[in-house]
């Protein structure tokens, strides 16, 4: 083979695997789209109690903000509840790709956030994720 033909061959190999690389990526960011929006609310129910409940409550602010009716949301709003300045002007709007992205790890997502804790598994977070968007419009805070 000629070194012309051989240079070919590497080009249309690296387009390839360049091809590869951003199929993959969008695919996991789809992944991550539909598992989020396809969790189950009744496991959901119990990894929230489990994982969130020492800090937050669906009605009543504690260490962390009341979570009902966060779906849909701006973070940083929520009354009667003091927000970082760092969540407050975010302009974030809780859905199921933000709120997954936020259970994975809340400082890279707002850097600044006082919340901590992370969801590392994907499905916990989808449930968890599908919880909270049932649990429809806020009471008035405790």
């Amino acid at each position: 083979m000629s070194m012309l033909g051989l240079g070919k061959l590497c080009l249309s190999a690296t387009a390839m695997l360049a091809a590869v690389v951003v199929i993959a990526g969008f695919s996991s960011m789809s992944s991550a789209a539909e598992r989020a929006s396809s969790g189950d609310p009744v496991r959901g129910a119990q990894a929230f109690a489990a994982n969130c409940g020492a800090c937050h409550s669906l009605d009543a602010n504690r260490v962390g903000p009341a979570l009902r009716g966060v779906y849909g949301r701006r973070a940083g709003t929520a009354s009667r509840y003091s927000y970082s300045p760092a969540l407050r002007t975010s302009n974030i709007v809780w859905s199921a790709q933000t709120l997954d992205r936020w259970l994975q790890g809340p400082e890279r997502v707002v850097p600044g956030t006082r919340m901590r804790f992370r969801l590392a598994d994907p499905n916990r977070r989808a449930d968890v994720v599908a919880f909270l968007r049932q649990q429809g419009v806020r009471s008035p805070p405790q």
